[in-house]
């Protein structure tokens, strides 16, 4: 099976080239792109898409390696030592399998989502590369080497908030998601909102596009943020004359949906006075 767009999710042809080129390398797919442009969802819609289940390993900044293979509790282990418990003669009771372990184990073909990698410590890529790349790693403890059943289509995220090793790069299949132009994202918006007004669609979106390219935006609204400012647009019932702003109402309705710092509120009320003195 190919992956494509989905009744829920929109691919662009890139894209999908991209998935489908790892899967037949049998190579990581490291997607990369500005947070919010559904670098997570791909994973499940792959999953989806190719009848898998998916495993999803979310990295936190004290997230190590070694937890996605197993932990071994020795803390445990002796507590029970002490309390005389039975199973203490046997290590394989104190050893809690990872989310690599547990794709590895899996009766069937599993996507295996290692989600923003570049929060955790730098050495971490580096210290999952054979791992990812032989599909195997041996357990200490037990001195049990656990072997991939079924390799996993493996989908790394990054918000490219820090540089990976080359060495990690090397074994992936790289892609990194543009955002979207106003006809696909309003194709991904036809998807969450099926029937929503032509008219309110376009002033909506030309009102996010030009946020986004303003000058001086410490953030940049996402997908995601425009699909909430849209949910609340529609809530709220406005009409695309309710959206119009004149020079001295330079922020958008229901703002907060898309300018999520005090920096970039400022900005605008400043673009807004500005405007209003030379009126």
């Amino acid at each position: 099976m190919k992956f494509a767009s989905t009744k829920s999710y929109i691919a662009t042809e890139d894209l999908s080239v991209a998935v489908n080129a790892a899967v037949t390398l049998q190579r990581p797919l490291l997607v990369k792109g500005e947070p919010g442009t559904g670098k997570t969802e791909l994973a499940r819609e792959v999953a989806m898409s190719l009848g898998m289940d998916i495993m999803e390993w979310h990295i936190k900044s004290t997230t190590r390696a070694q937890q996605g293979l197993y932990e071994y509790d020795a803390v445990s282990r002796l507590r029970d030592s002490q309390l005389g418990e039975e199973k203490v003669h046997d290590v394989a009771n104190y050893i809690k399998r990872g989310k690599l372990w547990q794709a590895f184990a899996a009766d069937k073909r599993q996507v295996l989502l290692i989600d923003e990698i570049d929060k955790a410590d730098i050495e971490f890529p580096n210290d999952l590369l054979r791992e990812l790349d032989q599909m195997e790693f041996h357990v200490y403890e037990t001195g049990e080497t656990v072997k991939a059943r079924h390799r996993p289509v493996v989908i790394i995220t990054s918000n490219n908030e820090k540089e990976l090793p080359d060495a990690f790069l090397r074994r992936c299949f790289f892609h990194y998601i543009r955002f979207p132009d106003m006809e696909t994202m309003r194709q991904i918006v036809e998807l969450h909102f099926p029937g929503i007004k032509q008219d309110l669609l376009t002033t909506a979106l030309t009102q996010f596009y030009e946020i986004r390219e303003q000058s001086g935006l410490k953030k940049k609204p996402s997908t995601s943020e425009v699909l909430d400012w849209l949910k609340l647009l529609l809530a709220e019932d406005l009409t695309p004359e309710d959206l119009k702003r004149d020079g001295g109402a330079a922020l958008p309705k229901l703002h907060g949906a898309l300018l999520k710092n005090e920096q970039d509120v400022h900005l605008f009320e400043r673009l807004a006075f500005m405007a209003r003195g030379q009126r």
